[in-house]
């Protein structure tokens, strides 16, 4: 028996999955083998519309015309294929014209689906919209026609010359598609009538004639700036059709017209061509080739020119990028359909079921491109279709939806019934379900508005112990409906049936908001809007109005019908402020009454002042207003300008907002949610303040996630900014992928970057997916970002971008222009910038001419970089005056010159003084550059000053030669017969394995002294032969013996030295205690430590006068080495206070100088030993 069982589930089992499967494998099938298309045909034309659908038979097709079942008759019938014919297609006004969206629904047994809309578009054309008028030009300038016509399909534009065709294109003559005639280097001969012909398949039309009158040229022609006369236009062309760019300029001589873009991207070569003499025309447009084109017209030969910028939108067709998917869900289940597109503009998105557009309801919600299903039931399977059309076409895609049934399921819970508690809860109560009531586990009750379209559905599941429930969250005076769904481990069972309740009537949530006006020195008009019934929360029955001075606690009190909106107060004080407040009431009762408004009435005067306007406002969101107004009827007086106050209610007034006599309209934003504000507006005069108009109004609040059960609108995404001219920003933006049928609008929030003041940030309020942002301040950075409004929901705000103005062209030339001569031929210009706020400048071009030349109108020309602010004026001719002026140019254009300097350049300079100055005057002269020149006191005590820094320069120059032959001559000088140490010390034992404990000196040398090493004697010699000793001290000049004291003093100082050695080396030393009186014989040699150069102390090396650098002479003295190719010695460790003074054997010898007099050779130890003793005292060693 288990197997019987187990092969009867397997086999439920697998028709439970094969079934749903094999559902979805046929839905498959069913789709369009042909779709009907755009077609446009002549009047009385027959016109076959496609639709071949293909599926599970039978299949049956319908055709709708603008959503709507066509109606069949003997001129439009449906083939037998399954496409519709028209055999005479008629053009009659209203719904007998054949024009319109033509689309066919296929449908067999699994659902329905619905084709692509196609137009069908009578051929015609209207009358013209532009006519050519009537120009005068002078010869050789350009001359441009325009025409302007509406027809269907886009006609063929051509031009008549006297009644005679003009070709398209020529060396001077170009016609473009867009219906524009230009000419070029105007001749005479092109004097005459000319106008536009516009044909395409329905008809051709003619315009009026216009005619050209040439004027001869003036003689000689002056030069003239360039200036872009036709300019392009932002313009938004479809996928792969043609944009067409104009840009026709003129000047002397005649400008060149040049192409780039804004965003310095590279303009496509393939697709681009120049039409004429500057028009660009883009074939076969893609979206690549949308952004700022920018026109120049610049003059040959210079750097003058002009900018002109229009933005290209490319608008491009739905297409989707996410598809829906079929889906099998069980009954009470949850589906979600998911659908998006991309195109310009933003699709809009619609959900279809078998062919019929989904409404939201409680079960059904649509958002964020999704489609969400829940509480299915089986009236939910069909084939659902997802819907993506913009003005530029639609698309489709579909998908099915299989309701699987379950008979375990209990059956729907019954006799459900509702009773009204209060004017917020109603008390719900059913029976158990008759089938499997006792698998219940838990209820859930679902109630929403009975009234409208969209509304939220809210759900509240409770246990299974209990069939009653009182919902206590409603709204006063509403319908309701009610149902209620079972739930056990294995589903849900079906909804039970409906039931409609209301609740009862409660007082007013709030009074009216006031509106006050005065249409004389004595009355108040006092106005208000009918409360929404979320607010009265039942019927106004009445009103109750209150007022009284601001002077006086006597309260008169009025009350009115519940039907009126507005009431006159008569017989007022004039000049008085009146406060008034208003209170609503219900059969229930009265409600809160509002806050005191003040109303000052006008002044009893026979001055005509403005009337109050006709004020209106409107809470476009939960932090903006709109406000509109118009001027009174009765209104006589002029109107300079307006004066709108707003503040929050208990809050002060805040200055007001200064409005142009011409505006009509004005937003406030940056408000909070859920806050009363009094809002003011007058007109003035230049007699007075005008009448003023008040109102109060709320601002609603932004509802959120808990408040509404449904996620908010996510914001608009892709915004994309790009700059349009110096102050103008065009944003782009997309829709969020979601559908609703409300109307959506946005609000753009525009301020500068690192804006301090929030009262400055820019709002505006657009309905559509882009706005040209206006009257911005040039060169400078912006921030942009938006949000989205609908249904009183608002996103938040869209991801900050940025975009930066275009500089502007300076208006003002730069400024402090000077002049000065600085050479005979050399003048220095110098400048500073215009003084304009954000203004940036690229080069700056300064012309100066002699006045020869500049009678002649001829300038020379120099151009520096923006940041250079001089410029030099080389090769000037003596003996004339020169004129410089300078402008400051950018991208944008150039600037005008400043105003003219002149420059005198001197003939005479045999003087031999300053060419700046000028001769013959013993006073200082003022050029008109501003410089002053020097006078002939000044110039003779500057060269007496000269003079004594030159004579102070030789004698030092004297000093120091003579202390290098000083220097040189102590080199040679023998030691002293005082020395310690005899001669015959210098000698060597002959055994080189034995240390010696004597210490053997030997005096420093020159390169030009040579010794014998060897011992011997103690002769000196040099290049010209044996040297004696000289015990003479040299007398010095008595200015430069303070050093004597101080060298006698380092000389008592003197102990014995390091003594490095080891076996098998020879080591040299040479120790000498001398008296104060006694000189070292090294010092002989080296001369007094005062006249050393390079002399240091023990606190460090101080410069001398050779800036601490050795002399050649000096250097050649250190190089006493046992090699010929030594090198001079450098400055050991010893020096640097380091310890350790062995080092290689096979380094070359070093110098040690350990202080001021003394300096120690010592030739490095082959391993490295070193004996250091205690020493204060200045030694020498030198490496043998």
């Amino acid at each position: 028996m288990a197997p019987v069982k187990r092969k009867l589930y397997q086999r439920l089992l697998f028709f439970a999955v094969f079934l749903p499967v094999s559902g979805v494998l046929c839905f498959s099938e069913l789709f369009f083998i042909k779709e009907p298309h755009d077609v446009t045909v002549m009047r009385k034309e027959a016109v076959i519309l496609d639709c071949q659908a293909h599926g599970e038979a039978p299949i049956d097709v319908r055709w709708l015309k603008n959503g709507v079942k066509l109606v069949e008759n003997e001129r439009v019938y449906q083939l037998s294929n399954g496409s519709l014919y028209i055999s005479e297609v008629e053009s009659r006004r209203g719904d007998k014209s054949d024009e319109g969206f033509y689309q066919c629904l296929a449908q067999n047994k699994y659902g329905a689906i619905l084709s692509q809309k196609a137009r069908l578009t009578i051929a015609s054309i209207s009358s013209f919209a532009i006519q050519p008028t009537s120009i005068v030009v002078t010869e050789g300038s350009v001359a441009r026609f325009s025409c302007k016509i509406s027809a269907h399909p886009r006609p063929i534009i051509t031009w008549e010359f006297n009644r005679v065709t003009l070709p398209l294109t020529t060396e001077r003559i170009t016609v473009l598609p867009s219906g524009v005639l230009q000419i070029h280097g105007v001749q005479r001969a092109d004097s005459g009538n000319y106008r536009c012909i516009t044909t395409n398949i329905a008809s051709r039309r003619r315009s009026t004639e216009a005619y050209l009158t040439v004027t001869p040229a003036p003689s000689p022609q002056l030069p003239q700036r360039p200036r872009i006369i036709a300019g392009p236009q932002n313009i938004s062309v479809s996928l792969h059709q043609s944009a067409i760019l104009e840009c026709m300029a003129t000047g002397n001589p005649r400008p060149i017209i040049s192409w780039s873009r804004a965003d310095s991207k590279s303009i496509d070569v393939y697709n681009t061509k120049v039409l004429g003499n500057g028009n660009l025309i883009i074939t076969d447009i893609k979206p690549q080739h949308g952004g700022v084109y920018m026109c120049r017209a610049t003059t040959p030969g210079t750097r003058n020119y002009t900018v002109a910028s229009a933005n290209v939108t490319v608008l491009a067709p739905p297409s989707l990028v996410e598809w829906p998917e079929s889906l099998t869900r069980p009954r009470a289940g949850t589906a979600r359909f998911v659908c998006q597109a991309e195109g310009v503009p933003t699709p809009q998105i619609t959900w279809l079921k078998n062919g019929e557009k989904v409404h939201s309801n409680g079960r059904i919600k649509m958002y964020n491109s999704k489609l969400v299903i829940n509480q299915i039931i089986p009236e939910d399977d069909a084939i659902y279709q997802c819907q993506a059309e913009n003005e530029q076409g639609s698309v489709l895609s579909m998908a099915r939806l299989i309701v699987v049934m379950s008979e375990d399921r209990p059956s729907a819970p019954r006799n459900i019934r509702a009773d009204t508690v209060s004017s917020s809860a109603i008390l719900l109560a059913w029976e158990r379900p008759l089938y499997n009531a006792d698998k219940v586990i838990a209820y859930s009750v679902h109630y929403m508005k009975a009234e409208g379209l969209n509304n939220e559905e809210y759900q509240v599941v409770i246990g299974n112990d209990t069939t009653r429930y009182i919902i206590d969250d409603l709204e006063p005076a509403r319908n309701y409906t009610f149902y209620v769904v079972a739930y056990m481990p294995m589903g849900a069972s079906r909804m039970s049936d409906h039931t409609f309740q209301h609740t009862l009537e409660d007082v007013p949530l709030r009074a009216p908001e006031l509106s006050l006006t005065s249409r004389s020195p004595t009355d108040i008009q006092v106005s208000w809007q009918p409360l929404p019934d979320k607010l009265s929360r039942g019927r106004v029955s009445a009103y109750g109005l209150s007022y009284r001075t601001s002077a006086e606690s006597t309260v008169s009190q009025i009350e009115l019908p519940g039907e009126k909106t507005q009431h006159l107060l008569e017989n007022l004080q004039p000049d008085t402020i009146y406060l008034l407040r208003i209170v609503a009431a219900t059969s229930v009762g009265w409600g809160e009454q509002s806050a005191w408004t003040s109303h000052r009435t006008p002044k009893a005067s026979s001055a005509r002042v403005p009337l109050a306007p006709e004020l209106h406002l409107e809470p476009l969101n939960c932090t903006t207003i709109l406000a509109r107004w118009q001027l009174a009827p009765r209104n006589s007086a002029i109107v300079q300008g307006y004066r709108l106050f707003y503040h929050e209610e208990s809050q002060p007034e805040n200055a007001p907002v200064q409005l142009r006599a011409s505006d009509h309209t004005h937003t406030i934003g940056g408000l909070d949610p859920r806050k009363k504000y009094h809002v003011k507006l007058l007109a003035y005069n230049f007699v007075g303040d005008g009448y003023q108009a008040d109102q109060t109004i709320s601002t609603p609040g932004c509802v959120s996630v808990r408040d509404r059960l449904v996620p908010p609108p996510p914001p608009p995404h892709n915004v994309y900014a790009k700059t349009n001219s110096s102050t103008a920003v065009f944003l782009h933006w997309g829709r969020p992928a979601f559908t609703s049928s409300n109307s959506v609008n946005y609000t753009v929030r525009c301020n500068p970057v690192g804006l301090q003041n929030a009262s400055l940030v820019l709002y505006l309020q657009t309905n559509q997916q882009s706005l040209l942002v206006r009257d911005l301040e040039p060169n400078t950075k912006y921030e942009f970002a938006i949000r989205l409004h609908i249904d009183q929901l608002s996103s938040p705000w869209s991801p900050v971008v940025y975009q930066s103005t275009f500089p502007e062209a300076p208006m003002l030339p730069p400024s402090n222009v000077k002049v000065t001569l600085i050479e005979e031929d050399t003048a220095l210009v110098s400048w500073k910038p215009p003084e304009e706020p954000n203004l940036a400048v690229t080069r700056y071009t300064i012309l100066y001419a002699s006045r020869n030349t500049w009678i002649a109108g001829e300038w020379q020309v120099l151009q520096r970089e923006g940041s250079i602010t001089m410029a030099l004026l080389e090769n000037l001719k003596p003996g004339q005056i020169y004129f410089v002026k300078v402008s400051a140019s950018n991208n944008m254009g150039d600037g005008p010159f400043s105003h003219t300097v002149e420059l005198t350049v001197r003939a005479d300079h045999s003087s031999g003084l300053d060419p700046r100055l000028s001769h013959g005057s013993t006073h200082s002269t003022v050029f008109s550059d501003g410089f002053y020149h020097l006078d002939q006191k000044s110039m003779t005590g500057i060269t007496v000053g000269v003079c004594i820094a030159f004579i102070c320069i030789i004698i030092c120059a004297f000093i120091i030669v003579c202390r290098g032959k000083n220097r040189k001559s102590s080199a040679v000088k023998m030691y002293r017969e005082g020395v310690s140490t005899p001669a015959s010390a210098v000698g060597l034992p002959a055994s080189e394995g034995q240390a010696e404990s004597a210490d053997v000196t030997v005096p420093m040398m020159s390169q030009n002294h040579f010794i014998d090493a060897k011992g011997g004697s103690n002769l000196i010699i040099n290049s010209l032969g044996p040297v004696k000793p000289n015990n003479e001290r040299k007398k010095k000049w008595f200015p430069f013996n303070s050093n004597g004291k101080k060298d006698s003093k380092v000389v008592q100082n003197m102990r014995h030295g390091t003594a490095c050695f080891q076996p098998g080396t020879t080591v040299l030393t040479y120790e000498e205690e001398l008296s104060p009186d006694q000189p070292s014989t090294l010092h002989a040699l080296l001369g007094r430590p005062g006249d050393s150069e390079g002399s240091s102390t023990s606190e460090g090396s101080h410069a001398t006068g050779d800036s601490g650098r050795y002399s050649h002479d000096e250097t050649e003295m250190t190089n006493l080495s046992s090699t010929p190719g030594s090198r001079p010695p450098s400055l050991s460790a010893e020096d640097s206070g380091g310890s350790d003074c062995s080092g290689p054997a096979e380094k070359k010898s070093e110098l040690m100088e350990e202080s001021q007099t003394d300096l120690k050779f010592v030739q490095p130890v082959e391993n490295g030993v070193c004996h250091h003793e205690a020493q204060s005292s200045s030694q020498y060693a030198l490496s043998l």
